[in-house]
């Protein structure tokens, strides 16, 4: 009897190769977008940092100010330096009392005080907000991929759920802590040098902006560029980061299929791929750090030979070449930190357009906005005319009506395909009826809020997934307040106590991600706790008893009689020893119901697909 669950289960097969195009999984290069496309990804991306940084607005402009006056100290220093080789160097009679030099030492100590403390204040006040702004992208990032439905994370790989929580958001804090400050030095150091140039001496500040053409073309041309880099260096690491989790992941089937040679070749792949992809980036970099540095030591030069001529005919002073050159050289600096500032911000570009287009991602299942009200449901499920498809025009579900009284215990039966998961999603809301409506005590269940739905269904599928934490933990998984003594009853009640109790620390046994040290039989019964105790009036089943044993499945089997009391439950049934305890057995055909009644009256018909089923089983236990 084949009755697995409609959608294949990735563990029990091969695992996929990656398509052709699996090096743009995270997202597309620039050149494979329209620009339209590319100022869409922009200005979404402007929207989601212009959210994170609005609320520290004050803050953000005490840094600036604080910036202000640290490049204003720092500006001031050659010009400082220009007026003690002019002023204070030259010979002075004794006891003339010209103490101009030790004024401006003076000033220049006190400037480097300020500037030391502006310093300060920057680190304190920009961290703060950077980190702040981090801690509110990873809880927004978290909490949508918690609101968006199966149906996204069905083809939204945990690879790429991983690469966007972690990598992404590591290239945005890397802007925000080296980014900005290098960004903001650079540009008051470039237009406050240009002025003072000009100031000083506005031959000398000409034949300096001279640079201004070329340095214009070097930067364009390293910007354009890099925004292609960039953007392809996120898309390959986001490759191998799912590569690495899906492989990880599936790692038993990986085994199980002797699949580790080609995973190899695949993350060698994808691997040798970003590693050129950051190679092209470093590339960029290498061309465009010694074009600035020519640039700037071809100005100096000009600027020496110059300056050197005039002062030496008495055109300028010492003091002003002096200085001249010391601004040339802080003029050319702050070039070397906007291509790093690039280097950054182009990763930081890519990630944030990735993470925006998650965070606009809309949830298929909406709250309603004026939800109805259902305090304490008594589980009666109704299904009117209810169709439904994954892809359009090639129907799971065709005009299903379907009626299941409160407190009944149904057992959906049928090959793989037919449609059993699919009406245990529609009924939990995983996903909405393409034509129809589920109601549950007469309520269309899209009138009903999320945490009411919750509450009063619940769907314990056969992955029985169980938490990295406690016992205790996994069983009030969904009723988090209630305490030790109800978590108790509920394991007690399920016949789970036995096994818990004579763990290492009981209810306060650590258990693995996924239940690991537990076997299979009793990471159900766990599941079946946690169910229990949230106490639903509707209760859904998937494959409860599917991966079990003889002997798990009879403990199972005296759980299942508990839990189903008293509630309604729909049970996808793979064995019919678990069909047995329905007081009624819908046989499904292609999204369609062809037989339905009690267990015993479809197997006296002694015809139909139900009692061909039951003939078969009872052969294989003879």
């Amino acid at each position: 009897m084949t009755t697995t669950t409609d959608a294949v289960q990735p563990a029990q097969q091969p695992p996929e190769e990656p398509s052709s195009d699996w090096r743009g999984v995270a997202a597309e290069t620039m050149d494979e977008v329209s620009d339209k496309a590319s100022l869409i990804l922009r200005d979404r991306s402007r929207r989601l940092l212009g959210s994170l940084l609005r609320p520290h607005k004050k803050a953000l402009l005490i840094v600036f100010a604080v910036v202000l006056v640290e490049n204003a100290a720092r500006l001031a220093i050659p010009f400082l330096v220009k007026e003690g080789i002019d002023s204070g160097i030259p010979p002075i009679k004794r006891g003339d009392g010209n103490h101009t030099l030790l004024v401006i030492v003076a000033v220049v100590l006190v400037i480097v005080a300020i500037q030391a403390a502006s310093r300060l204040i920057f680190l304190i006040l920009s961290g703060r907000i950077g980190q702040q702004t981090l801690l509110e992208l990873r809880r927004r990032v978290f909490k949508h991929f918690q609101t968006l439905t199966p149906a996204f994370h069905d083809r939204y790989t945990s690879g790429r759920v991983i690469s966007r929580s972690t990598s992404d958001v590591d290239a945005i804090q890397e802007m925000l802590d080296n980014g900005f400050d290098g960004l903001i030095t650079a540009a008051l150091t470039l237009f406050g040098t240009a002025a003072l140039l000009l100031v000083l001496d506005v031959e000398l500040g000409l034949i300096a902006l001279l640079s201004f053409p070329f340095l214009y073309l070097i930067t364009h041309w390293f910007r354009t560029r890099s925004a292609i880099y960039y953007r392809r260096t996120r898309t390959t690491i986001a490759a191998l980061i799912v590569q690495f989790v899906e492989s990880m992941t599936g790692i038993k089937a990986v085994q199980a299929f002797r699949r580790e040679g080609r995973n190899e070749e695949i993350f060698h792949e994808v691997n040798d791929d970003n590693r050129d992809a950051n190679e092209d980036a470093w590339r960029l970099i290498g061309l465009f750090m010694p074009g600035i540095k020519l640039v700037g030591n071809v100005t100096i030069g000009l600027v020496l030979v110059v300056g050197s001529y005039r002062a030496y005919h008495g055109e300028v002073t010492v003091g002003v070449l002096a200085a001249f050159l010391i601004y040339l050289r802080q003029f050319f600096e702050p070039m070397m930190d906007i291509s790093q500032f690039y280097n950054t911000f182009q990763s930081a570009s890519a990630a944030l357009e990735k993470l925006s287009g998650v965070l606009e991602e809309e949830p298929e299942i909406r709250d309603p906005s004026t939800p109805a009200r259902l305090d304490e449901a008594e589980g009666r499920v109704t299904l009117q005319d209810v169709s439904f498809s994954y892809v359009e025009d090639r129907p799971v579900i065709d005009a299903l009506d379907l009626e299941i009284p409160a407190g009944q215990t149904v057992a959906l039966v049928g090959m793989t395909g037919a449609g059993k998961t699919t009406i245990a999603k529609l009924v939990s809301r995983f996903y909405d009826p393409t034509i129809g409506r589920v109601l549950l005590d007469g309520v269309d269940i899209r009138e009903l809020d999320d945490e009411t739905l919750r509450h009063n269904v619940v769907m314990v599928t056969q992955e029985n997934f169980l938490f990295a934490g406690t016992v205790a933990d996994n069983i009030r998984f969904g009723r988090p307040d209630a305490t030790d003594e109800q978590v108790h009853q509920a394991a007690e009640a399920i016949g789970a106590s036995t096994f818990i109790e004579a763990m290492p620390q009981g209810y306060a046994t650590e258990i693995e991600s996924r239940g690991g040290r537990l076997s299979a039989g009793q990471r159900q019964l766990v599941a079946f706790a946690r169910a229990f105790l949230a106490d639903p009036a509707v209760l859904i089943l998937d494959e409860a008893t599917s991966s079990l044993d003889v002997p798990s499945e009879r403990l199972v089997q005296r759980a299942l009689r508990t839990i189903l009391a008293r509630r309604t439950a729909i049970i996808i049934a793979h064995r019919l020893s678990t069909v047995e305890i329905a007081d009624r057995v819908l046989v499904l055909e292609h999204g369609t119901v062809v037989e339905d009644g009690t267990p015993a009256a479809l197997i006296a018909s002694g015809e139909g697909r139900y009692s061909e089923l039951h003939d078969a089983w009872l052969a294989s236990l003879a």
